[in-house]
């Protein structure tokens, strides 16, 4: 799928950032399956793309994501939907997952599935004003699937807290239990993301990859099976084209020149 071809998102790329904007703001840019297969779609792309150093995802309006479609979910819209790739698991899956990192530019509300895509990218960043919170016990729905990555970040008893009462935090109040991380004012989120991606466009990206897939490898592992684990990817990053010219370049007190090898 190409950029041109996509409907309920825009991908644009510059500088080694590439942006995703969810793109049905008329409905706060709620997920529904096509925005989700139009989101792994672009991903893979950008994993596929070697300039590419990051992704930036956010929403066009004045909201992130309001959550899951929910006259898809219900199947009140009554046409048939397309053919599509994946589900909303798999994209929270392809996130967690990805090699390069993904920075959440939170610019309105983030709620249910919204706030899923927030929690389950490296880095977010939001304005002060938007909310974020998991209402879904409010239309007799639970948060099934995202609480997988919220509980990532938030202390279990904040998490049942949270999803038991439908609560939505502010900015302030979801970096400070660790949502966010970052609540600046909306006329600061830009340059506050800027600043976060034109760091990671500098860094040596094999590094960078490697960094994060061992992280999420030994995301789960106990400390017994984490360390050796890591121990044996500690090796491989030494072994890389970028970690000799990283080391070299620190010897001789200049700024490295990546290969990304």
């Amino acid at each position: 799928m190409t950029a041109g071809a996509y409907t309920v998102i825009q991908a644009a790329s510059a500088g080694g950032v590439l942006r995703l904007t969810l793109n049905n703001p008329w409905r706060k840019n709620a997920i529904g399956p096509a925005m989700v297969s139009e989101l792994l779609h672009a991903l893979e792309a950008g994993m596929a793309d070697e300039a590419v150093r990051c992704v930036v995802l956010t929403g066009a309006g004045d909201a992130f994501c309001a959550g899951g479609d929910f006259a898809q979910l219900s199947g009140a819209e009554g046409a048939p939907q397309p053919e599509v790739k994946g589900d909303y698991a798999d994209l929270l899956l392809a996130m967690a997952n990805a090699g390069k990192p993904i920075v959440a530019r939170v610019n309105g509300h983030a709620l249910g599935g919204g706030l899923g895509l927030v929690a389950a990218s490296h880095v977010a960043i939001g304005a002060r004003g938007a909310k974020l919170g998991t209402p879904e016990i409010n239309v007799g729905l639970f948060p099934m699937m995202i609480m997988a990555v919220l509980q990532r970040h938030v202390s279990r008893r904040k998490l049942l807290e949270m999803m038991l009462l439908g609560q939505r935090l502010d900015a302030d109040e979801a970096a400070q239990c660790g949502l966010l991380n970052k609540a600046v004012e909306p006329g600061a989120l830009d340059a506050a993301v800027d600043e976060v991606t034109s760091t990671l466009a500098a860094k040596s990206p094999i590094a960078v990859r490697l960094g994060l897939e061992a992280f999420a490898a030994q995301d789960d592992l106990d400390l017994e099976s984490a360390l050796p684990l890591l121990r044996e990817r500690l090796a491989g990053c030494l072994a890389t084209d970028d970690a000799r010219e990283g080391l070299m370049a620190f010897l001789e007190k200049r700024q490295p020149r990546w290969s990304g090898r």
